[in-house]
């Protein structure tokens, strides 16, 4: 079983080069001056770099895009991508918080888990502002978790991870919950990004859309955590890395790609301008084995990019047009050298 750090351990002796991922035995003080994991204070600084606030975002013509120009397919999907991703983060607060942060044993990752967790409740208010922006009955998209059974049973696969995690935290459950924070952060939520950016696509619901891009910046840290996190384990603990683990992280992606493929189709409902069924199950495919091949782990459909323009909204470069605004935006400030992870 593994056991909760100590917030305050006098008696600890282990030093920089005894610092372990999980399992280690740390003073609880936070001596950034001598840092294991080179990669997570980087990471670190990226993301107070990356500082925004969803008060920054223009949502005027939002509302009147919502009202006159949606489809009410286009409608019901906004609202269903927007009640995912309130779960998703939501989630995603609680279980970082009390889930993973308490095991882990290097404070340079530490550092980052809790601000990985502020940034996911900044995201849930950013939902706010954008159910504020567009709708007349908020608890209508706030309660969609409860009245609709295909989001239900989505969210209450993608919690049991976790809640194997909070019942039995051992070595194994701990790194099955990062596999886990993986598929979260890097294909359900780039999944339901993609939707807001097929709105924009066609020049619709544009305040969302940007609010969703500097989300998404966000979560690019998030996966380079979990990436980077996984990677480390397997060097200090390869004995973890079983075959019938690797055989059960494979069918959570198998898992994955048919549940998020189904709610892509479930949401777009055939009715989404340059989203066909084809393409959201491609795509997922094409993002799962993109997320196994950063881990070190067998590519399961050989999937190619059918979207790239999507790549276009979600970047973030040094002097960019905001396409929203006609302006040039300084985006520089949160930008990934990737090299350095």
């Amino acid at each position: 079983m593994l056991k909760r750090k100590k917030i305050y351990n006098p008696l600890s002796k282990e030093n920089v080069n005894e610092r372990r991922i999980f399992g280690g035995n740390p003073t609880s003080i936070f001596e950034l001056n001598k840092i294991k994991y080179q990669w997570a204070y980087n990471l670190w600084k990226v993301m107070l770099a990356n500082s925004w606030f969803p008060e920054e975002v223009n949502m005027n013509s939002d509302k009147r895009d919502y009202n006159n120009i949606l489809t009410s397919a286009e409608k019901c999907g906004y609202d269903r991508a927007l009640a995912q991703l309130i779960f998703m983060d939501s989630l995603q607060t609680n279980n970082l918080i009390d889930n993973i942060n308490p095991y882990i044993t290097s404070p340079e990752i530490n550092l980052v888990l809790v601000r990985q967790a502020f940034e996911e409740a900044l995201h849930s208010q950013s939902y706010a502002v954008m159910v504020e922006s567009i709708s007349v009955n908020t608890d209508e998209i706030y309660e969609m978790w409860r009245t609709d059974m295909m989001l239900k049973s989505k969210n209450d696969y993608i919690a049991q991870v976790y809640e194997q995690l909070a019942q039995n935290p051992t070595d194994q459950s701990m790194l099955k919950a990062m596999f886990a924070n993986q598929i979260l952060e890097g294909i359900y939520f780039y999944s339901g990004f993609a939707f807001f950016y097929t709105l924009a696509r066609g020049g619709k619901m544009l305040g969302s859309t940007q609010m969703i891009r500097f989300i998404q910046r966000d979560e690019v840290t998030h996966l380079l955590l979990f990436q980077n996190l996984i990677n480390s384990i397997r060097k200090e603990q390869p004995e973890l890395f079983t075959s019938s683990l690797i055989e059960e992280v494979l069918e959570m992606f198998r898992k994955a790609v048919e549940i998020e493929s189904a709610w892509g189709e479930y949401i777009t409902q055939g009715q989404m301008l340059g989203l066909t069924s084809e393409i959201i199950h491609t795509y997922i495919q094409y993002l799962a084995d993109e997320r196994l091949k950063k881990v070190g782990l067998p590519v399961l459909y050989n999937a190619k990019h059918p979207i790239k323009w999507v790549d276009q909204f979600s970047s973030f470069n040094e002097q960019k047009t905001n396409f929203f605004e006609g302006k040039v935006t300084n985006y520089a400030k949160g930008s990934i050298n990737f090299d350095d992870f």
